[in-house]
């Protein structure tokens, strides 16, 4: 993999700050783990939407948008800098207020969700990790913003 790309003022995103580590150390574990989720529920929202959309076209919708987000933390993380940065934590509290609004809903209220989100039960068909993602993503971003201490 290349080195995260340069900020738009041309220096390198791993600047003295430190705001450039957020795809490095942790971060790339968190990166890979945000790539795959981007593949698979963008994969699975696609073919739900193409095949049966009309069983659960909420769900399938909601499906898309967690891959879409995956997909815009995956780009932050690779990026670095602290632009992506803070698109990131966006991000991943966005990602983090849909699992919580949509598991929630899911044990609510099961009939509005015909077949299953990525966020359904709060990420229980995927071993909870669309709940866990968001919040140790959250605690690196913080925790990377804070500059290296000599």
């Amino acid at each position: 993999m290349s080195e995260p790309a340069h900020e738009a003022s041309g220096t390198p995103a791993a600047n003295e700050d430190g705001a450039g580590r957020i795809g490095r150390g942790p971060g790339r574990l968190l990166l890979s783990l945000y790539g795959v989720f981007t593949v698979a529920a963008v994969s699975r929202s696609l073919v739900q939407m193409i095949t049966k959309f009309h069983d659960a076209p909420l769900a399938y919708v909601l499906s898309a948008v967690a891959g879409l987000v995956y997909a815009v933390i995956t780009v932050a993380l690779w990026r670095g800098g602290e632009a992506a940065r803070r698109v990131a934590l966006v991000c991943c509290s966005a990602e983090l207020a849909g699992v919580l609004a949509v598991g929630t809903f899911t044990l609510v209220d099961p009939s509005a969700f015909p077949d299953a989100t990525v966020w359904s039960d709060f990420g229980i068909g995927y071993l909870f990790l669309p709940l866990l993602l968001p919040v140790a993503g959250l605690l690196w971003l913080r925790r990377s913003a804070r500059p290296q201490q000599p």
